[in-house]
Parts: structure tokens; C-alpha cells; sequence
């Protein structure tokens, strides 16, 4: 029987591909026998992506990409469709680092790039993929939220918003395209111990400290888990899943 968790002969696009847990959504399609369209905004960086899974034996490229730019996005469709013959997974992961504020004395400036970047850039992405995984007969989109999507955490209005936001995006883009072969879910991480959480915190061990207790299994994720969920929803394995919130946050909602 077929392993149903494999990616053999499929066309990847991964944003944010450059560390963290897009990297590692990466080189777990590439591991799977995915062809891999690494995108982000330091080419370098999602360059060294594509070498790893090239190294491991896979098929990867790098295309530098700012997800605030539709043209940008539609340049990493056509460079997917032209290096792999088309596109049959996309994962946005892109997020920029938000300062913690209320409303009343949070930046309209830092509020519009939170949400450009988080949110109106998932749209410039499905925008520029959707037409390919169409024609194609069909995919999978998968988009990064948050467990932050579905409460609240203080002073993070302008995050909590595009989280919430990105679920409902990916329902309403499941009602639209499920004739067409297209599923479309969210995933949400928990805090997953990435430079993000680490910079937010200001190292590592005070990340941990501050978020385990509030997760039910005492401590942080970690890139790969939520690679490993990726590629599930990626996959054939959850090829009767459209229009759902993954939730993979160790526990983090559960009280």
C-alpha cells in the first residue's frame, strides 16, 4: 500500500522558508519527494533551505520573494510552474515580529505591517498559486495561524487580528474551491521554540520559562512537530479535510 504521507511527484511552495518552522515545513516536503519552491525575503537564506534539501537528496529551488507584493507572488508562482510543472501545495508561513501594545497606543504604521505582511500576504500568495493548483487539477493550501487565532493574548491586538482573520480566509477559500480539487486549512502552532519566540523574549530559556507553564505539556514545540502536521495536511493522509483549524499547541486552548 502507498504511504499516504508521501509527496512523490508533487510541487511545494514554501514561504518564509528561510528558518523556523517554514524551513522545517520545507525540508519535510522535500524529505516527503516533494519538488520545493523555497520563498522568502532573504533569497540567501532560503537559498541555504534549498541546498539542505538538495543535500538530502531532493529537488529544490529558492526564489526570493516580499509577500506584501502581488507581483512578487505571482514571480514565485510562475518560477514553481516553470522549475515543477505546476503547483499542488502552498504554505504560508510568513509572519513579521510585532511589538506588544493596546489599541489605544498601538502604531497605525506597526498595525498596517502586521497585518500586510501576515495576512494580506497569504492572499497575494493563494492569489498567485490558486490558478495553478486549479488548472492542475487540484491541492493543497495550508496556511499558518495561530492558537492565538482563537484567544487572546494582551497586547498583541494587531496579531491576534490576522490570526483569526487567516482562519476564517481559509474557510471561506475551502467553500470556494473544493469543486475544483483545492483543500484549504489552517494550521496553529503553540509557541514553538524559533528565533521569533526567542528574540520576543530575549533568549531562549526566557521564552521557556514564561510560556511552558501555560501549555499542558509543560513546555515549548518545537519546528519540526509542526512540519510534521504540515505535511499531513499536505498529503493524501488528510485528503478528507477542508475548511479545519489544526490546532497542534500542546494543549495550550484545552483550559
Amino acid at each position: 500500500m502507498d504511504n499516504p504521507y508521501r509527496l512523490d511527484g508533487k510541487s511545494a511552495v514554501v514561504t518564509a522558508a528561510a528558518h523556523g518552522i517554514g524551513q522545517a515545513v520545507a525540508l519535510a516536503f522535500g524529505a516527503a519527494g516533494a519538488r520545493v519552491t523555497c520563498s522568502d525575503i532573504r533569497g540567501d537564506a532560503a537559498e541555504a533551505t534549498a541546498v539542505r534539501i538538495r543535500e538530502a537528496g531532493g529537488v529544490a529551488i529558492a526564489e526570493p520573494a516580499d509577500v506584501t507584493r502581488l507581483a512578487d507572488m505571482e514571480q514565485l508562482a510562475a518560477r514553481a510552474v516553470a522549475a515543477h510543472g505546476g503547483i499542488d501545495v502552498l504554505l504560508f508561513g510568513a509572519a513579521v515580529q510585532d511589538a506588544a501594545s493596546d489599541v489605544p497606543n498601538l502604531d497605525p504604521a506597526v498595525w498596517n505591517q502586521v497585518l500586510s505582511v501576515n495576512l494580506t500576504g497569504a492572499f497575494h500568495a493563494a492569489k498567485a498559486c490558486l490558478p495553478a493548483m486549479i488548472a492542475g487539477g487540484g491541492g493543497s493550501v495550508i496556511l499558518i495561524a495561530s492558537q492565538l487565532g482563537s484567544v487572546a493574548s494582551p497586547g498583541r491586538a494587531a496579531y491576534c487580528a490576522c490570526k483569526g482573520a487567516l482562519i476564517q480566509l481559509a474557510k471561506v477559500m475551502a467553500a470556494d474551491h473544493a469543486t475544483q480539487g483545492v483543500r484549504v486549512n489552517t494550521l496553529s502552532p503553540g509557541a514553538i521554540e524559533t528565533e521569533r519566540v526567542s528574540r520576543r523574549y530575549g533568549d531562549m530559556a526566557s521564552a521557556r520559562s514564561a510560556l511552558a507553564p501555560k501549555h499542558l505539556l509543560g513546555r515549548l514545540g518545537r519546528p519540526q512537530e509542526i512540519a510534521n502536521a504540515a505535511l499531513f495536511l499536505a498529503s493524501d493522509a488528510s485528503s478528507f479535510m477542508t475548511g479545519a483549524d489544526l490546532l497542534v499547541d500542546g494543549g495550550y486552548n484545552a483550559v
